[in-house]
């Protein structure tokens, strides 16, 4: 795992919330108040995530709350795990994220948080939502919340809505500076839940990575092949790139692609390779689904060979 860092005190902690509430909160918020941003696979037709905003504002009324998405399909750590690298790194330091996607709720797994190297921190399940994150923007520390301290008072019979009673509370406390990074329970020395995956690689005239997501609005998919290493293949916008999807073991698609840096450097209804809003490699049809005509799914098991045709 990462090598921990030296952790700030309380002090620091204020300082940094102060930073982040100049830069994120502005006028509407508490002065001393961090944002408070909340994920789910709740979705939006019940009361679930009312719920959560209702408690973390009972804890600090003041505190600015906005929603990452809350149509993270049901029960998919992954995406939930990617749609936290996706944007926690745009939002400023001191900003706490509440990522509730949690089949295991009620079970022995464990709650924690994780403070980042940039100064985030995110409160979740132990169940890999951590694992780009933690990639990413480095780990700090991660502790186990202690619900005899951080938890919605009289909850404890309730097993079933731990987003409401555990995350929202402990994250609107951490965020509102009612508690410091280290009240939140007992140090694990770095130790969280991690997704395996395949994680990418270039060499002589090849690329290999994970298919991560297909867009679900567009259909475009993104593969976790950053710039810097594609860069090593030597192409240039124009270029055609041979590409081979697999799912496990079986081949799913060999097909070559013109490299392009944007979708109308193609007719419509035509497909290319670009380098998408987070600087990876990620295939598209201009005007189409790319993942929709090709039958491409994502996750731990898609994997994408890219290569220089001879």
């Amino acid at each position: 795992m990462f090598q921990a860092m030296r952790k700030p005190g309380r002090a620091g902690r204020h300082i940094a919330l102060v930073a982040a509430a100049a830069i994120g909160a502005g006028a509407a918020g508490d002065a001393t108040a961090a944002a408070l941003v909340l994920q789910s696979d709740f979705g939006l037709r019940d009361g679930a995530v009312a719920a959560m905003k209702g408690v973390a504002l009972a804890v600090a009324p003041d505190l600015p709350v906005h929603d990452l998405t809350h149509e993270v399909p049901p029960y998919d750590i992954w995406e939930a795990a990617l749609r936290l690298e996706q944007v926690a790194a745009y939002w400023p330091a001191g900003t706490v994220f509440v990522s509730v996607v949690d089949p295991g709720v009620g079970t022995e797994r464990r709650s924690v948080v994780m403070q980042t190297r940039s100064g985030h921190y995110f409160v979740t399940p132990d169940n890999g939502t951590l694992t780009f994150v933690a990639l990413a923007l480095g780990v700090e520390a991660v502790r186990e919340i202690d619900e005899a301290v951080n938890r919605r008072r009289d909850s404890q019979a309730s097993y079933t809505f731990h987003g409401r009673d555990v995350y929202a509370y402990t994250g609107a406390r951490l965020a509102a500076g009612i508690i410091d990074f280290d009240e939140v329970g007992p140090d694990l020395a770095d130790a969280y839940q991690a997704l395996p995956f395949q994680a990418a690689e270039c060499r002589d005239d090849r690329c290999l990575g994970t298919l991560v997501l297909a867009d679900v609005r567009y259909g475009n998919v993104w593969t976790n092949i950053g710039r810097a290493l594609f860069e090593r293949l030597g192409a240039q916008p124009g270029d055609r790139l041979a590409v081979h999807v697999r799912d496990g073991e079986r081949s799913v698609l060999r097909l070559e692609l013109p490299y392009q840096n944007t979708f109308g450097a193609v007719p419509v209804g035509d497909a290319l390779l670009y380098l998408n809003s987070l600087d990876n490699v990620a295939f598209a049809i201009n005007q189409g689904s790319f993942a929709a005509v090709h039958g491409i799914g994502s996750g731990p098991g898609w994997s994408v060979e890219i290569t220089r045709p001879r």
